[in-house]
Order: structure tokens, then C-alpha cells, then sequence
């Protein structure tokens, strides 16, 4: 299996285009998640972009599970890059599916002093309630999803370690939909 962070870009008209497409993309993703290939995601607060996680038998697979949603061939989602993570802590547990923006989370990313301590650190993060799941990508690069709205308290979170330092990390909100 392979974890795979896929981010997408949407189209310029992204609100008006999602609408017809909304209801079988939601239908997709739930039945995705419910089968194991769709860890969790969402999209950006302004609709211009969104970050899914997926859990893949191979890499080749992220092409089908991206252009085979609604919103990749209505042309919601014009573009999409996944990375694989090399090291992944897994949420706890499948959260309720909400629709309404309510549930805003952080995404941080930046390098990590020494990863195999950071990830011990992620696990703690995950177990105090801190940390929705996330890992690390190419050279130790780590991706979080962090369960506070607020970025300054989402890098304090990681800094606070001594594992992550706060000038190396960039954060950036997400609608955390599942």
C-alpha cells in the first residue's frame, strides 16, 4: 500500500461549475472512503483548491482515482499533483462527513530535524488530539493535518517538539470535509 497526498486545482468558475457535479463527487468520495482508498480531505476555504489523501495498491492509480471523479470530468479540478508520502500516521478514526465549511483545519509543511523522532512525535500529536494524520514526503519533508483552525497554534503545535522550527514550516487552512 502507498499514501499518496493529491493537491488540486480548480477551475476559475469553480462554484458555479461544482453544482451539477456536487452530488455524484460526494457519492464518489464517501464510497471511496467506505472501501479504504480515501483517507480524508477537503478544499481550501476560497474553493481554489482542494487536498484529498488517498491509500493506493500502486502509484499509476492516483490517475484513475483523480480523472474518474465527477469534478475531474465535469472540469471542476483543472490540475492535480500527488506525492507520495514515505512514512504515514493514519487518523484514529473515520470522522462524520460534514458539508458546511465547519470543520477548518491546518495544513502545515516543512522539513523535520531528524523524521524517525518527528514521526514518534506525530503518533503523540495524533493520540492528544492535536494532529488529524499527515506524515512525511521526499526528504523528511513533512505534511500535517493539524485539528486547529488556527495556524499559529497548529506550528506551535509541531515546534513545540523541537523537531519542526517555525521559519522552515508554511501553513495554509483546509475545509476537512472527511
Amino acid at each position: 500500500m502507498i499514501v499518496v497526498h493529491v493537491a488540486l486545482t480548480a477551475a476559475e468558475d469553480y462554484l458555479t461549475r461544482r453544482e451539477s457535479h456536487r452530488r455524484a463527487h460526494l457519492e464518489r468520495v464517501q464510497g471511496l472512503r467506505a472501501a479504504g482508498i480515501l483517507i480524508g480531505g477537503g478544499p481550501s476555504p476560497d474553493g481554489r483548491t482542494a487536498e484529498l489523501v488517498y491509500r493506493l495498491q500502486q502509484p499509476a492509480q492516483v490517475t484513475h482515482a483523480i480523472e474518474e471523479d465527477p469534478y475531474w470530468t465535469g472540469g471542476v479540478w483543472t490540475r492535480y499533483e500527488p506525492r507520495s508520502f514515505a512514512a504515514f500516521v493514519e487518523p484514529w478514526e473515520l470522522v462524520p462527513v460534514v458539508l458546511d465549511g465547519s470543520r477548518r483545519v491546518t495544513v502545515v509543511e516543512g522539513p523535520a530535524a531528524e523524521p524517525d523522532l518527528a514521526q514518534v512525535a506525530l503518533v503523540e500529536l495524533r493520540g492528544a488530539g492535536r494532529l488529524a494524520f499527515g506524515g512525511f514526503l521526499d526528504a523528511g519533508r513533512t505534511l500535517a493535518v493539524m485539528n486547529s483552525p488556527d495556524a499559529a497554534q497548529a506550528l506551535g503545535w509541531l515546534t513545540e517538539t523541537g523537531l519542526w522550527t517555525a521559519d522552515a514550516l508554511a501553513a495554509r487552512p483546509l475545509l476537512r470535509v472527511l
